[in-house]
């Protein structure tokens, strides 16, 4: 274990099986039709990459970067669209891919953002879900773990860019971020 983590919450075979869950449940959901797969990046990028491996669909992988972070450990609420989609998703079904979803303002932005160009459906998938903060109503359609409301880093998830190449979901130490 990292000496920034003060607990592994999720190991790396419990998020190995989970998210294979995930993609079966995802390809009964969607089969015989086409999805296109939007990863927000940076952090859904190692969720990504294995959700799609487990998924038996006809798929397009994009995707779409967002800030709403900075350095900090908290929103800001301001949402900042970094990098768009390249794919367009008029008439497609399209399944929102994050890593973890807390206040729910990204989420709410894209969806807002994605309604416009009138795709075929939009659902939400996250690896993890953070309900105690959420500060909007949402519906996620794909939810791999509840979590407490503590600091999450690993497994893609970041705290100022470090942290996202750790195999495992952990909490990060207060010493580092206080």
């Amino acid at each position: 274990m990292h000496k920034d983590i003060e607990s592994i919450v999720y190991s790396e075979q419990v998020l190995a099986d989970r998210i294979a869950e995930l993609g079966k449940q995802i390809s009964e959901d969607y089969k015989g039709k086409k999805l296109i797969v939007v990863g927000v990046m940076k952090g859904a990028n190692v969720f990504v990459a294995d959700l799609i491996r487990n998924m038996d669909l006809d798929i397009v992988l994009d995707f779409i970067v967002v800030s709403s972070y900075g350095a900090s450990t908290e929103s800001t609420g301001v949402i900042r669209l970094l990098k768009d989609l390249d794919e367009n998703i008029d008439s497609e079904h399209v399944l929102i891919v994050e890593d973890i979803i807390d206040s729910g303002l990204t989420l709410e932005y894209l969806v807002n953002n994605f309604e416009t160009r009138h795709p075929e459906s939009i659902r939400i998938c996250t690896l993890l879900n953070k309900v105690e903060r959420r500060k909007v109503d949402m519906k996620v359609d794909y939810i791999g773990f509840q979590v407490p409301d503590e600091f999450i880093v690993g497994y893609g998830i970041d705290y100022a860019e470090r942290y996202r190449n750790l195999p495992y979901v952990g909490i990060l130490k207060r010493s580092v971020y206080e």
